[in-house]
């Protein structure tokens, strides 16, 4: 009797299981079926310098994989600094996203190294209205926005700053059209570190080179290579392949290695009139490596970096040979003297990256100004 009872009774709970469990794929094929998925390949992808990439998000051409270092091509088929505009007068805005890695950094969220990050455009400037979390892998899927401006909008959404992708899709409600945005200008070109690749901001848009793209309404490129930013020959070979409106170069974090031999110096000379042979009036800026954030507990004033003072020389010696269009940035004081801007005294969190990109702000825009 009372193992009929037991028996019962586990089968009344089996039962209750499979009927939460086909309620529950009822519900999610449900919801899938109001959902129209369109493949990002289909808009206005802006980030990429080459279109013969071997993966679609990846920031370097097929042809380098045999050229570049390892870590560099590693590296980039990261998707940092590549965005998808687009229009739609949808008041849902859902993402679909296949990750290349299961990325887990110490000091960096996976909101930033592998997900995504939206902004609308109102009344001429970008504001983020929402994100799509890494909460599975490899497929990750993502409620970004329920959008309240009625009419059009314009989107942009920004991809994974270190992790790479070979799937992206934007949801929205059946019926309602997604399109490619009107293309931009010609990109500025961000060079260097792990920095400037995006360590360790918490979301994707907020990436120094994102933002300062968003503030001065631009394309940006960013070719940031986590600790592998040393002005490479083969690597500058490619950056001076990129149809560029500015290029900005910010390798010093990296070169600290080379500091002393003279190869800072000799190697931003190369890097710099290979960019000026291949277009001779581009604007270049030159960008000092930053001080060390623990540096200003102990002194009123940071070190003064080896690495910094062999780019002065290189800019020197450049303007003195008479190279025209080239700028030096002083960061002596940009991510500030209080010790807040960073995670670990060197990879700037979000304060640090806001500080970075007010400080370059004004430096750019004076000089860029007028080729918008």
């Amino acid at each position: 009797m009372e193992q009929t009872r037991f028996h019962r009774k586990r089968r009344g709970i089996w039962g209750c299981a499979v009927m939460v469990y086909v309620v529950s794929a009822v519900f999610l094929l449900v919801q899938a079926a109001e959902i129209q998925w369109i493949d990002c390949k289909t808009l206005t992808v802006e980030g990429k310098g080459f279109a013969d990439t071997e993966s679609f998000y990846d920031r370097l051409p097929a042809r380098a994989k045999e050229i570049v270092d390892t870590k560099v091509w590693s590296l980039s088929q990261n998707s940092a600094g590549v965005t998808v505009r687009f229009t739609t007068s949808a008041t849902s805005i859902s993402a679909r996203w296949t990750l290349r890695k299961d990325v887990n950094m110490v000091h960096m969220p996976k909101t930033g190294s592998s997900g995504l990050d939206l902004y609308i455009k109102r009344d001429g400037k970008w504001h983020w209205v929402g994100m799509g979390k890494p909460a599975t892998f490899p497929v990750c899927e993502a409620n970004l926005t329920t959008v309240s401006a009625p009419g059009t909008n314009e989107f942009m959404l920004y991809l994974p700053l270190y992790n790479g992708v070979d799937k992206v899709e934007i949801g929205v409600p059946p019926g309602v059209q997604v399109s490619a945005a009107a293309p931009r200008g010609k990109p500025v070109v961000f060079y260097g570190s792990s920095i400037l690749q995006g360590g360790c901001a918490s979301r994707t848009g907020m990436a120094f080179p994102a933002i300062l793209g968003r503030w001065m309404d631009r394309p940006i490129i960013n070719m940031g290579f986590s600790g592998n930013g040393k002005m490479q020959p083969e690597v500058v070979e490619f950056l001076a392949g990129i149809d560029a409106e500015a290029y900005v170069i910010d390798s010093m974090p990296n070169m600290g290695a080379l500091a002393g031999s003279g190869e800072v110096t000799s190697r931003t000379v190369a890097l710099v009139n290979r960019l000026r042979l291949a277009h001779p009036q581009v604007p270049i800026f030159l960008v000092e490596e930053n001080p060390r954030a623990g540096e200003f507990a102990f002194s009123s004033a940071p070190v003064n970096r080896q690495t910094n003072i062999e780019l002065r020389a290189a800019y020197d010696q450049l303007i003195q040979a008479g190279v025209k269009g080239l700028h030096l940035i002083s960061r002596e004081w940009l991510v500030g003297t209080d010790g807040e801007a960073t995670v670990d005294g060197q990879h700037l969190n979000d304060i640090g990256m806001i500080r970075t990109a007010e400080g370059l702000l004004p430096r750019l825009e004076s000089v860029l100004s007028g080729s918008k």
